[in-house]
Order: C-alpha cells, then sequence, then structure tokens
C-alpha cells in the first residue's frame, strides 16, 4: 500500500486493508502448494522396493536412544519409529546431563519414559500425559503424571499453572490434527530458550497440522521494517529459531536468545557495478 494513502486511511482501515492483502497472498499460494506437491510426485514414477519385513532395520551408530532401545527385551512396551531415534539425538543433545522438565504426551505402556530418565540423567524430570487413568501406574519420583485430553484447552492451562515453562515437549498423543494443533499453540509459548517441541505421527498427504505449520514457516520468512542494512524482527521471528519437517515429524526450536534485529551484513571492498541497482 502506498505511503500517502496510508497516512489519508484511519488506522482500522488500514489494518483492514492489509488483512485482506494476506487473505489475497494465501489464497494465491495455493497455486504454488500444488506446483510443489505435483513436482515431488515426479520421485515416485519409480515405485520403491517392497516392503520385506523379515529385513532388519540398519544399526544406528553413536545413539544412546537406539542403543537403550535396542537393549530392551522384556518390561514395559516401547514403540518407536526407528527413523526417529537420529531426529531425537540431533535436537535433544544438548539437554543431557541438564536440569531438563521433558513432556511426553501419549505415554502408552511407560517403556519410553525410563528412555528419556537414562538419556537425559539423574537431573530429568518427565511429565507424563495420557488420557488414560491406568498411566497413573507409571508415576514415580522422576515421573508425574497428569491425565487429560490434549485437545481440551482447559486441561493444558491447568497444566501449565502447575509445571510452568518446560525444555521438551514430544506430542506422542492421540495423533489427530485437533489434538497435535491445540497441544502446540497452547505449550509452544511455554518453552524455555532454547527448548524444543516434537510432533510425531504425522501422517497423511495434505495433514491440516502440516497445513497449519506451514503457516508458521511462512512468518518466518517476514520482512519487517528495514534501516540501512537492519530489519526488525517480527514477535514470531524473535521467538522461534527453526522449523524441521522429517517423515512424519515436525520440529520446532525456540530461540536461545530472543532477536529484535535480523542483520544483512556486507564484508569486502569490491563488488560488481551492476550490485548498486539492487542497493538502492
Amino acid at each position: 500500500m502506498n505511503e500517502k494513502v496510508k497516512q489519508m486511511l484511519p488506522r482500522n482501515a488500514v489494518l483492514k486493508a492489509k488483512g485482506l492483502r494476506d487473505e489475497m497472498r494465501l489464497l494465491k499460494s495455493g497455486s504454488f502448494y500444488k506446483r510443489g506437491f505435483e513436482y515431488a510426485q515426479t520421485w515416485n514414477k519409480t515405485p520403491g522396493a517392497a516392503p520385506n519385513a523379515n529385513t532388519p532395520p540398519p544399526a544406528i551408530q553413536n545413539n544412546p536412544l537406539w542403543d537403550y532401545f535396542c537393549s530392551i527385551e522384556k518390561g514395559h512396551g516401547i514403540w518407536k519409529w526407528h527413523h526417529y531415534f537420529p531426529i531425537y539425538h540431533q535436537h535433544l543433545q544438548k539437554f543431557i546431563g541438564k536440569p531438563v522438565k521433558i513432556v511426553e504426551i501419549g505415554i502408552f505402556s511407560g517403556g519410553s519414559l525410563p528412555m528419556w530418565k537414562s538419556y537425559f540423567g539423574p537431573q530429568c524430570h518427565i511429565y507424563g500425559v495420557d488420557i488414560m487413568e491406568a498411566c497413573k501406574a507409571y508415576q514415580s519420583d522422576d515421573v508425574s503424571v497428569f491425565i487429560g485430553d490434549q485437545e481440551d484447552p482447559v486441561f493444558w492451562d491447568k497444566f501449565i499453572k502447575e509445571v510452568g515453562d518446560v525444555d521438551i515437549v514430544i506430542d506422542d498423543g492421540g495423533h489427530t490434527h485437533g489434538q497435535m494443533i491445540v497441544t502446540l499453540e497452547k505449550m509452544l509459548p511455554h518453552l524455555r530458550p532454547g527448548g524444543v517441541f516434537i510432533c510425531e505421527d504425522i501422517q497423511g498427504l495434505h495433514h491440516k497440522f502440516t497445513e497449519f505449520v506451514f503457516g508458521l514457516a511462512s512468518e518466518l520468512n517476514r520482512i519487517g521494517p528495514k534501516s540501512n542494512e537492519v530489519f526488525s524482527a517480527s514477535g514470531f521471528q524473535s521467538y522461534c529459531n527453526s522449523i524441521h519437517l522429517y517423515p512424519f515429524v515436525t520440529v520446532i526450536e525456540r530461540t536461545l536468545q530472543s532477536r529484535s534485529n535480523l542483520f544483512s551484513l556486507k564484508h569486502g571492498t569490491e563488488w560488481q557495478p551492476f550490485y548498486k541497482q539492487y542497493d538502492s
């Protein structure tokens, strides 16, 4: 919108015009989503190998979580996708040996609770969340169990009031898009600096939670007000450091320190003359 036009309009009219502009951009972005989706399908023209249940998964090197998982032959059940273990270790190893607060939604048979304790160490406290009352049996000195519906915002309000901010959230709960979205909306603001949010088992094309995450990712690319080569960061850019997409998994990381500006830095003295047209 032209600056002179902005000055002539009341503030409410300006905000409404911006809102309409954003709505139009959202509508237009659908064609690019379709283009990207169709481009991805070009890899599917050659069918992959047929699944073979007799082929064991490959070993994962230098991964304590995988080592723990492989050591479990009896006791409480633990069920994880093979390719999750490198993802866990990549994003969570920075918390090993620290006083970490981890929330795991979806306790099931309780097998992953001691895995996290073994991985993070004695200063770790785990907050398990499940809708099934039977999961209270897994409560201990190191594990606090909360029974409730993860799609209920009131449940999360009570949880946050009692637990406060946390370092890690792992959503392995009911796996519906409604549950995933409410859990993310309620818990993402309550990550400590450097915290990590992991949502698992996002399965199926055109998943509504994935669409929700695409909306978050778009905000990371916002261009704010500029002064020379310093750009003002939006609130979400200040809070969210990164969003990672993997098969069936989304990982969101909070910034370790809030950022107020994004800097476009230049070093060196020799520049191609055509650069000036981009530097105006």
